[in-house]
């Protein structure tokens, strides 16, 4: 066990995992999303695809804890079980694809998916239907299968979320809690088919404690009065954070 510990603290880049690991906390405190968006393009691309989703989640499960209990009491609660349900039933398909994904392809994937999510939220483009029963559990569904493949299953909930007519303070907490219950999903699968590695679980606990304090502060400066200021800057911390880990840097 010592020797885990030294290894996890000897990884190359640890100290910019930090500082992303607190940026990422914050965006999701203020913005009630996007950590995952901030966070994971750089562990996967230090640690690779199954460690840097590993970390990448135990820092985002811990940092929200402090505020997931105050969210909850916001939460619209059907859609939040439909998204759970869907979401528990195409997971684990999206992690055998992710298994059998070549690292590189998947850095390329993941930095495309976040940028392409990040071009649909930015041009405005939303949907204007009805939030039927059928597309929240649609809706689930591609979030886990994305969640599973390259570890982000939020484009998906953030895109039908942002175009929806419930309150700011509603979506905000809608998603925050269903993303700090697919972090709980995806480790559990995770141990189920031995791919739940300590040194991973030992770099996450580690980038949980900056994720927490972003996340406290994030929340304590949230006013929904600023939700506009709130998504430019998220918006461009996800840009950024995309970009930096394609592997063409190198």
């Amino acid at each position: 066990m010592p020797d885990t510990v030294a290894t996890a603290l000897a990884t190359q880049g640890l100290w910019w995992l930090g500082v992303v690991s607190f940026i990422a906390g914050l965006v999701r405190g203020f913005a009630g999303f996007g950590s995952g968006l901030v966070l994971l393009p750089p562990t996967g691309a230090v640690l690779g695809p199954v460690a840097g989703i590993t970390a990448m989640t135990v820092a985002d499960l811990a940092g929200p804890l402090l505020i997931v209990r105050h969210a909850i009491r916001s939460v619209h609660l059907p859609d939040l079980a439909r998204l759970l349900v869907s979401t528990a039933l195409a997971l684990p398909a999206g992690v055998a694809l992710l298994l059998v994904l070549d690292p590189e392809v998947f850095r390329y994937v993941l930095s495309v998916v976040a940028l392409v999510t990040l071009s649909l939220l930015v041009s405005g483009i939303r949907y204007r239907g009805a939030m039927t029963p059928p597309l929240i559990y649609t809706t689930g569904g591609l979030a886990g299968l994305l969640g599973g493949t390259v570890g982000v299953p939020g484009p998906p909930i953030i895109t039908l979320y942002l175009a929806s007519t419930l309150p700011a303070a509603t979506v905000r907490a809608t998603i925050l809690v269903y993303l700090f219950a697919y972090d709980i999903y995806l480790l559990g699968i995770y141990a189920l088919n031995g791919n739940l590695f300590i040194e991973a679980l030992l770099i996450g606990a580690l980038l949980a404690i900056p994720n927490i304090t972003g996340n406290s502060l994030g929340a304590a400066i949230f006013r929904p009065s600023l939700e506009r200021f709130y998504r430019v800057t998220a918006y461009s911390i996800i840009a950024f954070s995309a970009l930096s880990a394609l592997p063409l840097w190198d």
